[in-house]
């Protein structure tokens, strides 16, 4: 029986890994506010999550990475982990590790780095503009193998459509989440998944887009967010 478990996780070890790095994460902050249920934007802001004023006046960068592990309450961090979990384990079985990676990071990374450009005085948190990379991620794989899928192919973009719309209705019902960022996870893993078909084309994608996110970053927010947030 433990054999089996621990076969399944190492099967599915990047999922896993991610979700057990959440789950420490909101435990510890949980620990440190004293709330277990809903965390405040100011203790957010505190520990780690993205504020424009912290990250672009105090050069706080690494809050972009830090807040994909962070999340507002005991209801957004069970629907991230559980969302990560099923989308994730479908998606490690057609990606590499390293793609997984790559694909997790980059989208959850562009969608915190926009998400700032749009709501520079939001304190933004959660995996979710990663997670909705991965699924953008499975269904670029999908429309990239569509024709050796054959018939199959339209009740896995059924199935897809139908969570795409779930989800997107849950950002609508709950104006808190940030839709931002599941819209740039989304298109850029689109992006990632289809040239997932030709391995060098992927890492090209990948470097070219990290390079601009880069430049996006310390151009384009700093130049276009700095005076504002400075008055």
């Amino acid at each position: 029986m433990l054999s089996n478990k621990f076969q399944e996780f190492y099967r599915y070890k990047i999922t896993y890994s991610i979700s057990i790095i959440i789950s420490l994460f909101y435990l510890y902050i949980s620990l440190v506010t004293g709330n277990f249920i809903d965390i405040t934007s100011k203790e957010l802001a505190t520990n780690g999550a993205i504020f424009a004023p912290m990250v672009i006046l105090e050069n706080e960068w690494y809050r972009v990475l830090l807040s994909m592990f962070l999340h507002g309450g005991l209801t957004h961090f069970a629907l991230n982990t559980i969302s990560l979990i099923l989308v994730g384990r479908a998606f490690e079985n057609y990606f590499s590790p390293w793609e997984y990676i790559s694909i997790y990071f980059i989208t959850g990374i562009a969608g915190g780095v926009i998400s700032i450009y749009f709501h520079p005085l939001s304190v933004i948190v959660g995996a979710s503009g990663a997670i909705f990379g991965v699924f953008g991620g499975l269904v670029g794989f999908f429309v990239a193998h569509k024709n050796a899928l054959g018939s199959e192919f339209k009740e896995i973009m059924s199935s897809v459509g139908m969570i795409l719309g779930f989800n997107l209705a849950i950002g609508l019902v709950f104006p808190t989440i940030d839709m931002v960022a599941h819209i740039v996870g989304v298109i850029i893993g689109f992006m990632a998944g289809y040239l997932s078909i030709n391995s060098k084309l992927f890492w090209i994608f990948n470097v070219v887009l990290g390079i601009s996110i880069y430049y996006f970053s310390t151009l384009v927010l700093t130049k276009e967010l700095l005076i504002p947030l400075l008055n």
